[in-house]
């Protein structure tokens, strides 16, 4: 089980940013840039993606000083989620992404929305934070489980983003379909917790890392509160799938969150594509776990982060061959 420790929300300060590019080949004697896919400009992954440009931007800084350059320059903009990110990887629009792990290992497969599209360039680069799936009530709602959400106006999440794509599973888990809710609407993650407080909406699903300042709109501005998802749906979800696992939102985590919320979740990862250059890989790569203790403190989530963790669970996609260079120089493989 996955155990999040509560702790004070926080703001990671995202890190220079510059245009973006496709990669083709590096050169070191002039500037490649690279473009990270995040999330919604309230979630931790816009977060992470801007982590990892700071890390770039840090390890350029320092490297020119020691006389070492890599002439990487990044840029991590908001975008709708998981799938786009994956998409548009695939497209050669993106040259990393941050996306959920289950997306990762459908997309990897071909299964689940990505049947028929496999991405077989897809590759695995590193892991991040847990992600808890959310289920946020209004606090006159009168939701008190999930089978309380039938006839209520939901946000199911914008298409192409992984709390979309989560929430349909577990729809579909439960056997209800959109047609079930009063009203199924398809607000993004930044917009959702303002409809719950204006009274627009009566609950919403949300795949994100703990704690979340979104989410604290919702709880610690209008007296939201967080669900228990732990039936025989969910059960079967995390005994039928490997980037499942039950997971737990501490007491406290939030204002309105007086005991232990029982939840399951998967890992944020870090994706790119084969196509993407190795040393280019490598070098992002070896800044973040080369700054990794700067890294941890940018946001709550990432507080804990160690890795053993990082280069291992949640990864289902082939591991690009920069990120491979990178942890058998260390000795971690």
């Amino acid at each position: 089980m996955l155990k999040l420790k509560p702790a004070v929300l926080a703001t990671a300060a995202a890190g220079l940013l510059v245009g973006s590019a496709l990669i083709s080949t590096p050169a070191w004697a002039g500037k490649t840039f690279i473009s990270i896919g995040t999330g919604g400009p309230t979630g931790v992954y816009f977060v992470v993606g801007n982590s990892v440009c700071r890390m770039v931007h840090k390890e350029a800084a320092e490297g020119r000083k020691k006389g070492r350059k890599h002439g990487i320059r990044c840029a991590a903009p908001s975008t709708a989620g998981s799938n786009y990110n994956i998409g548009q990887i695939g497209a050669g629009e993106l040259d990393f992404g941050v996306a959920q792990s289950d997306w990762q290992f459908h997309a990897s497969n071909g299964s689940s929305k990505w049947k028929g599209k496999k991405q077989g360039k897809l590759r695995a680069v590193f892991s991040v934070h847990p992600e808890p799936f959310h289920i946020i009530v209004g606090k006159n709602s009168g939701i008190k489980s999930w089978n309380d959400l039938k006839g209520k106006r939901v946000n199911i999440g914008n298409p192409g983003s992984g709390q979309r794509g989560t929430m349909e599973v577990l729809m579909a888990a439960h056997g209800i379909a959109a047609s079930d809710f009063k009203v199924a609407t398809e607000l993004t993650s930044s917009e959702q917790s303002t409809a719950l407080c204006d009274g627009k909406i009566d609950a919403y699903g949300y795949t994100v890392g703990v704690p979340n300042a979104g989410v604290s709109v919702a709880t610690d501005g209008c007296g939201a509160s967080i669900i228990n998802l732990n039936g025989s749906a969910e059960k079967g979800l995390v005994n039928a799938n490997p980037f499942y696992a039950f997971a737990t939102i501490p007491a406290g985590t939030y204002a309105t969150t007086k005991s232990d919320v029982t939840t399951f979740g998967v890992k944020a990862t870090f994706v790119s594509s084969a196509d993407v250059a190795e040393d280019v890989v490598y070098e992002v790569v070896r800044a973040v776990f080369e700054n990794i203790e700067d890294f941890r403190k940018l946001h709550p989530a990432f507080a804990n982060l160690s890795h053993e963790q990082m280069i291992s669970d949640g990864l289902s996609a082939p591991l690009h061959a920069g990120a491979l260079k990178y942890y058998k120089e260390k000795g971690w493989m």
